[in-house]
């Protein structure tokens, strides 16, 4: 298989923008704060990467639905987990939540 040269760079740029991009479109659709978790916010960058975004928002929707709503309203250029919580989850999380561990132990807040 050949080697590709320079695509990290080129990967990583792209989450960079669609990041940035996110950060400018979210608060005004009720994102409180967010958390990149996951490679990408350690510096692992490979063809599969995408953003892994802890997503603070107060809602009423189930748990497994959250997602669709910033899916649907930000239709994303590159693959993104969105992982949404409400402000009380958050800040008392089961003890058990391996995304909120991940967030509050090697997140790196963009927002709020």
């Amino acid at each position: 298989m050949p080697m590709m040269y320079g695509f990290g760079p080129q990967r990583r740029q792209m989450l960079d923008a669609e990041l940035q991009r996110l950060i400018d479109e979210m608060p005004q659709l009720g994102m409180e704060s967010m958390f990149l978790i996951g490679p990408f916010a350690r510096g692992e960058v490979g063809p599969g990467t995408a953003l892994d975004l802890v997503v603070v928002q107060e809602t009423d929707e189930p748990t497994h639905r959250r997602a669709d709503f910033w899916t649907t309203h930000l239709r994303p250029r590159i693959g993104i987990n969105f992982y949404v919580y409400t402000r009380d989850e958050f800040e008392n999380p089961p003890s058990r939540d391996p995304v909120l561990h991940d967030a509050a132990n090697n997140g790196e807040r963009v927002y709020g």
